[in-house]
C-alpha cells in the first residue's frame, strides 16, 4: 500500500491576475495561492509532504476535453495588449486573461495530471494540488466563471486514457455549480459527478435549470450525475454531513470508484462572499476522511474556488491534515441538519431512485421546498453552534471571521498523540500487525486487582477473567491520557472487557462514551445519564425497555456473499454517532459475531473520525486476522477491504427505515426526508 501525501504549488501560478477594474472578477487573487501556501507552512505541514513539481499541460492533453479553437484563442492572449485583453475576456462570462494566463492554466492542468500520475503509480496515497486558475465552470468551448481549462475533467479523462480506469468519482464541494464539469461527463457513465452547490431556486450564478436536481444525466449518464441544489444560504457543518451520509456516500460506495477527484472549492466554507455558508474548517477534515476510505485510499484533492483568505488558508490545512493520516478534529456545532438541506436531500434520492440499487426500497417521494419556495429565504441557517462560537452571518465583514477563525481554530486544534496505535502482545508477535501499532507492556497483577476491587467487584467474578483485563486497561489508560491515539486489546471476553471499559472511561471523566458492540452483549451497563450511548449490532433483538435513546440494538445479519451493512454504516449508524459527538468510541466484537471482517473494518475505519480518532477496540483472542484488520483500520494504514456489494434486502432496508423513524427526533443527523 502507497503511503505519503503528495503537495504541488508552483508560485509561477500566482502570476495570473486582473490587470483592470472588474467587481466581478476582483476576488480571484493570487494570494488565494499564496497565503493557503504560507498557511500550510504555518502548521509545518509542506515539510511532512511528497514535494512533487508542476509540470506544463500538453496540447494533447487539454485537447482531451477542450477543441481545438478554444485552445488557440487562449494561446493567442499571450502577446495581447491590456485592451485586446480585456476585450477578449469580455466575450466571456466572469473570465479575465493576463498575458500569463494561459502558461499558469497549462501549469494548473500538468498540476493535476502530476497528482494523478503520483497517485495512480503508488508513489503517494493521496495528495492536493494548489491552483490557478480553477477549472470546472470551464467548458469544452469556452472560459467561464474564472475557468480557462477544465483541470478536474482533463485528470479524469488523462486517468481513463492512461491508467483504463473504468469508475472515477469526482466530488464537488465547491458553492458553485461545476456546470462545466457536468457537461462533459453527462453522457459516460464511468464518472459519477457530484456538486452541491448554493442554488436558490435558480437565482443564485450560474442560474442554470440543469444544476438542479433533476438533471441527473443523459443517455448512457443517467444516474451519474448529481446534483444537490442549496436553497438557502446559511448551510453549516450538519447540512454537509447530512449530503454525505444520506446521498453521496451509498452512491459511492455502490459506484466502487477506482479514483477519487474533488473539486475542492472553499467558498462553501464560513466568511466566504460568495458562498454566505456558515461550515466552518473541521468540516473539510470530516469530508476527506470519509473519501479515504473509497478506491483503496487513491485520492486526488485539486483547489478550485474560495475567496475568504483565512476561511480558504485553514480549510486547506484541515484538508491536508486529513490526508496525512492525522486525527480529525471534533466538528461544532447542533447536530441537526436544517429543513431546507433536508428538503433537498429527499428530491436527490427520488430522483435517482430509479437508477441506484440502495435507493430501490427506500420510501423516497418528492417534495416542494416549501420552507423556502414562498420568498426566497436569504438569511443564515437558524443552527445554533457552540454556545462561545457564534454563527458568522453575511454582514460581518472579514475582519471579524478572521478573529472568529483564530479563536475557533485554537478551540478544536489539539497536540497529536506521539503514538497513533497501541496493543498489547508477547515478543515477536508485532510481526501480525501493521506497521506504525507499538506494542505496550501489559499491566502488573497487583494493580489489576486493586482497580477492579476498588471500581468493578461487581463485574468480574473470576480470577481468571480478571488478568484478562490488564491489556484493557493499560491502552485505555494510555488513550486516555493521550499518549496514544487509539488501540486495540484481544480479549477471551470481549463483553467483560467493553462493559469494563466504559465505566472505567467514565470514571476518567469523559461525558459520552460511544460504543459500537458487535455480537451478543450479554452485559447492558446502564445508559439513562446519557454518558454512555451504546450501538448493539446483533443477530438476534436484545430484550431492552423501550424509550431509552441511549441504547439501540440493530438486528443484522450480513449477506453471505458480499457486504451489505453499508446502508447500516451509513444510513443509521453514522448519522447517530455524529449526532451523539462522543469524546472516546469503543468497538468491541463479542460472541456471535453476524458481521464479517469487511464490515467490521468499515465501521472501525469510519468511526475513527469521531472523537478526535480515540478509539478502543477489543477483540475476542481467538480473532487474529479479524485483529489485523482492524488494526490497519486503526493506523489509517489501507483502507479494508469492504467486500463486493450487495444492495440490502427490503427487509433489511425496512429495519434501518424503522429505526430512523424511531430514532430521528433524538437523532437528528438521521433526517433524510422532509416528512418530520
Amino acid at each position: 500500500m502507497a503511503s505519503g501525501t503528495a503537495l504541488i504549488y508552483d508560485e509561477e501560478m500566482t502570476t495570473h491576475k486582473l490587470l483592470w477594474n472588474d467587481p466581478i472578477c476582483d476576488i480571484e487573487v493570487p494570494e488565494r495561492l499564496s497565503s493557503s501556501y504560507e498557511q500550510l507552512r504555518s502548521y509545518h505541514l509542506v515539510e511532512r509532504c511528497v514535494h512533487v513539481p508542476a509540470r506544463e499541460g500538453s496540447e494533447e492533453e487539454i485537447l482531451l476535453v477542450h477543441s481545438l479553437e478554444h485552445l488557440e484563442v487562449a494561446k493567442s492572449t499571450q502577446t495581447m495588449n491590456e485592451e485586446e485583453l480585456k476585450r477578449v475576456s469580455e466575450s466571456y462570462d466572469a473570465f479575465f486573461f493576463h498575458p500569463s494566463t494561459y502558461r499558469c492554466a497549462r501549469l494548473a492542468v500538468g498540476a493535476a495530471l502530476q497528482l494523478v500520475d503520483a497517485v495512480m503509480a503508488g508513489k503517494v496515497r493521496n495528495g492536493m494540488a494548489l491552483v490557478r486558475p480553477p477549472g470546472h465552470h470551464s467548458q469544452r468551448n469556452a472560459a467561464n466563471g474564472f475557468c480557462l481549462f477544465n483541470n478536474v475533467a482533463i485528470a479524469a479523462e488523462y486517468a481513463k486514457l492512461k491508467y483504463g480506469l473504468q469508475r472515477i468519482l469526482i466530488v464537488d464541494w465547491d458553492v458553485h455549480h461545476g456546470q462545466g464539469t457536468q457537461y462533459i461527463f453527462e453522457e459516460d457513465p464511468s464518472v459519477l459527478y457530484f456538486s452541491w452547490h448554493r442554488y436558490e431556486h435558480q437565482e443564485f450564478w450560474p442560474s442554470l435549470k440543469e444544476s438542479n436536481y433533476d438533471a441527473v444525466g443523459l443517455g448512457k449518464g443517467k444516474g451519474f450525475n448529481i446534483n444537490l441544489p442549496w436553497n438557502k444560504v446559511g448551510m453549516g457543518n450538519s447540512d454537509y454531513l447530512a449530503a454525505f451520509f444520506h446521498v453521496l456516500l451509498p452512491m459511492a460506495f455502490e459506484f466502487d470508484p477506482e479514483l477519487v477527484i474533488v473539486s475542492s472549492g472553499y467558498d462553501s466554507g464560513i466568511g466566504d462572499p460568495e458562498g454566505q455558508m456558515n461550515a466552518t474548517p473541521e468540516v473539510f477534515a470530516h469530508l476527506t476522511h470519509f473519501l479515504m476510505q473509497l478506491a483503496n485510499g487513491k485520492l486526488c484533492v485539486i483547489l478550485e474556488g474560495g475567496y475568504h483568505l483565512k476561511s480558504l488558508g485553514e480549510s486547506v490545512c484541515m484538508t491536508v491534515k486529513t490526508l496525512l493520516g492525522d486525527p480529525v478534529p471534533q466538528i461544532t456545532g447542533e447536530m441537526a441538519p436544517c429543513l431546507s438541506a433536508v428538503e433537498s436531500i429527499q428530491n436527490v434520492r427520488a430522483a435517482h431512485k430509479p437508477y441506484w440499487k440502495w435507493l430501490a426500497y427506500e420510501d423516497t417521494s418528492f417534495v416542494q421546498n416549501l420552507s423556502t419556495k414562498s420568498h426566497l429565504v436569504k438569511k443564515p441557517n437558524s443552527n445554533p453552534s457552540t454556545e462561545d462560537e457564534p454563527q458568522i452571518t453575511n454582514n460581518n465583514n472579514t475582519v471579524k471571521v478572521e478573529r472568529f477563525l483564530e479563536l475557533h481554530m485554537k478551540n478544536i486544534l489539539f497536540p497529536v498523540p506521539p503514538v497513533k496505535t497501541a496493543t498489547t502482545g508477547s515478543e515477536g508477535s508485532e510481526h501480525l500487525l501493521p506497521e506504525h501499532v507499538q506494542l505496550v507492556k501489559e499491566m502488573d497483577e497487583t494493580e489489576i486487582k486493586a482497580l477492579v476491587s476498588g471500581f468493578y467487584a461487581d463485574l468480574v467474578k473470576e480470577d481468571k477473567t480478571l488478568l484478562s483485563l490488564g491489556s484493557t486497561f493499560v491502552i485505555l489508560d494510555k488513550i486516555l491520557k493521550k499518549e496514544v491515539c487509539n488501540g486495540i486489546a484481544a480479549s477471551p471476553t470481549a463483553v467483560l472487557s467493553a462493559a469494563v471499559a466504559l465505566r472505567h472511561s467514565v470514571r476518567f471523566g469523559f461525558q459520552r462514551v460511544l460504543c459500537a458492540f458487535v455480537g451478543d452483549m450479554q452485559m447492558i451497563p446502564n445508559t439513562e445519564d446519557g454518558k454512555m450511548l451504546i450501538i448493539n449490532i446483533c443477530e438476534k433483538e436484545q430484550s431492552r425497555k423501550t424509550g431509552c435513546k441511549h441504547y439501540i440494538s440493530l438486528k443484522w445479519k450480513e449477506d453471505a456473499g458480499g457486504n451489505d451493512f453499508f446502508s447500516a454504516v451509513l444510513g443509521f449508524i453514522l448519522p447517530v454517532a455524529y449526532s451523539y459527538q462522543p469524546n472516546l468510541t469503543v468497538i468491541a466484537v463479542g460472541p456471535n459475531r453476524n458481521l464479517g471482517i469487511s464490515g467490521i473494518s468499515l465501521l472501525v475505519a469510519l468511526l475513527r473520525g469521531l472523537a478526535e480518532s480515540q478509539v478502543f477496540a477489543v477483540i475476542e483472542d481467538t480473532e487474529i486476522s479479524l485483529m489485523q484488520s482492524v488494526a490497519k483500520a486503526l493506523v489509517g494504514a489501507s483502507t479494508p477491504p469492504f467486500g463486493i456489494y450487495v444492495p440490502p434486502t427490503q427487509e433489511k432496508v425496512n429495519k434501518i427505515k424503522a429505526l430512523r423513524d424511531q430514532f430521528q427526533q433524538e437523532w437528528k443527523m438521521l433526517q433524510c426526508s422532509g416528512k418530520l
